[in-house]
């Protein structure tokens, strides 16, 4: 499965600190958990790179 392949999957999406100064992603999709940690450079370049994305979507939509 590709990046470009639809799924019809039914996820939720939570984001926040943990306690120990890292950032959490934290996937949950029926019985499955997925809980990333990243500190908070890593975060950073994360998020830069959603943004990216999404300059990118936004161009392709118009």
């Amino acid at each position: 499965m590709g990046i470009n392949s639809e799924r019809d999957i039914e996820a939720n999406l939570q984001i926040g600190p943990t306690d120990k100064g890292m950032v959490r992603l934290y996937i949950e999709a029926g019985s499955t958990e997925i809980p990333m940690d990243f500190d908070p450079d890593e975060a950073r370049e994360i998020a830069e790179e959603i943004l990216a994305a999404v300059k990118i979507a936004e161009a392709r939509k118009s």
